[in-house]
Order: C-alpha cells, then sequence, then structure tokens
C-alpha cells in the first residue's frame, strides 16, 4: 500500500533483505533525502562517499548500488525514471537556513525529520549521514568545483525503486528547503513491495 509523506516531514521503517523500495514524486519537482542503517548493528550506516568511490562517478542511477561505510552493498538501485540525484550534500537543518535562508522562519529541516524518524530505533541525531537525495538536482562546475542547486527533473509519477541487500532502518523525508524543490513543498510517496514492479 502506498503511504504518503507530507510535505516538510519524514518517516522511519524497517526493510528486509530482497524486498523493495519505491520512492514516488507524486506531484514532481519534490526531493526526498534517504538514509539507511543495518538493522541489526545500527553502527553500519549508508556511507556517501563508499558508494561514488566504487561507482566512479557523483551520479549514481539504475543499476548502482548504495554501500556502507564497512564497503557492503546496501541498497542497489534497479529502477530510475529520473536519473538525477544527489550524494554530496547534507539534509538541511535549522542551521543550513539561518545561514542560507536569512528572513525566513526557522526550521529543523530533513535533518530535524530524520532524527525524530529513526530516534525509535536508537540512533541518535550525531548518526545521521549524508542522505542520497532522491530527486535532487546539483550541478557541478568541473573547472571550479562550484555547486548550484536546480528545480530537480522529476515529473509526476516518476520512481525510484531500491532493492534491499540487509534488513535495514530506512529513514525517508519529503524535504523541507525550498531552493531543493525549486520553492515550493510537497509530498512523497512511498512503497515497500516484494517486486520492482509496480500496480
Amino acid at each position: 500500500m502506498t503511504e504518503r509523506i507530507a510535505p516538510r516531514s519524514g518517516t522511519g521503517f524497517t526493510l528486509e533483505q530482497d524486498q523493495y523500495l519505491h520512492v514516488i514524486d507524486p506531484e514532481g519537482e519534490q526531493v526526498s533525502d534517504l538514509i539507511a542503517y543495518n538493522r541489526h548493528d545500527i553502527e553500519e550506516y549508508l556511507s556517501s562517499g563508499r558508494s561514488i568511490d566504487y561507482a566512479g562517478r557523483l551520479f549514481l542511477t539504475e543499476g548502482d548500488i548504495l554501500y556502507s561505510n564497512r564497503s557492503r552493498p546496501m541498497l542497489s538501485i534497479v529502477r530510475d525514471e529520473v536519473g538525477r540525484h544527489d550524494f554530496t550534500l547534507t539534509p538541511c537543518s535549522r542551521e543550513m537556513f539561518e545561514k542560507l535562508y536569512p528572513g525566513e522562519p526557522p526550521h529543523h529541516g530533513c535533518q530535524g525529520n530524520l532524527e525524530r524518524a529513526v530516534a525509535g530505533y536508537g540512533i541518535g541525531a550525531d548518526r545521521i549521514p549524508i542522505a542520497f537525495n532522491v530527486f535532487m538536482h546539483v550541478d557541478i562546475n568541473g573547472e571550479t568545483g562550484d555547486i548550484r542547486v536546480l528545480p530537480p527533473l522529476s515529473k509526476p509519477g516518476q520512481r525510484v525503486v531500491f532493492r534491499a541487500e540487509m534488513d535495514l532502518v530506512i529513514g525517508l523525508t519529503a524535504c523541507s528547503a525550498g531552493q531543493s524543490n525549486n520553492f515550493t513543498y510537497k509530498p512523497i510517496d512511498y512503497d515497500v513491495t516484494a517486486s520492482e514492479h509496480f500496480g
């Protein structure tokens, strides 16, 4: 059954090995921050550095594996209808809003939402890693290294499907940062299934 994450919020849940997680952008141009932990040992968690290193590129997509800090596969991307995501920027936070969005009302951001989502699994705030930012469009200047956060390329109803390679705890958000979502805040849908196919 498809579940909905309300705008600027998050949720936590478990995945069994070989289950499939469908992350869906129901309205388009909405980012979702995804974090993962080994359900049996939360000291093993999703690693941006390991995953990018082993893929040999910054932008991971269908056919790539998201690895843990112990270099073990956690999630495989088995279907990707968008093809552009980010795995370099940390979840938005209250401090980030203060620095990058001065004058706007403060918000705890994806960092706060992820902290709440996984707290019940014994995972503390300092254990929130760099998220796999589903649908996030970060442009990187190859000469200078400057970055620009652009509107997501995802269109309504498009999805990414992940296969769990071990038993996992998952944190998932509907991102709270305006720049990441073309300055609108929309929901994210997700579904856990026994197949990469849907519907």
